[in-house]
């Protein structure tokens, strides 16, 4: 999937340089792209993959934590803590502009 979203940005980009209709068909698409952005099923989608991603990351950290064990040096499991409980205190948004809903 992300190598197809990855393709299809890169043709839009392609068209949008190399396109002879200039200003107007760029402001064009650019208010198309959002459009669809700003829909409410692409962003409820988008955040649920988001918090899909957050359950599975957290999974792999459970997992990898316990197959590891011991065998982290203490400044890295120390600075993984911090940031754990830092996001748990929900003292910060993500970086990814979804929200926690």
């Amino acid at each position: 999937m992300r190598y197809r979203l990855t393709f299809f940005a890169g043709l839009a980009l392609g068209y949008v340089l190399g396109t002879r209709a200039g200003r107007e068909r760029y402001e064009q698409l650019k208010k198309s792209a959002r459009q669809v952005a700003q829909n409410p099923a692409v962003r409820n989608t988008a955040e649920s993959a988001a918090q899909q991603g957050r359950v599975f990351a957290g999974k792999a950290y459970h997992v990898v934590s316990e197959k590891v064990g011991d065998r982290v040096p203490e400044s890295v499991a120390g600075r993984v803590r911090s940031l754990r409980e830092r996001n748990a205190n929900g003292a910060r948004p993500d970086d990814w502009g979804t929200s926690n809903t």
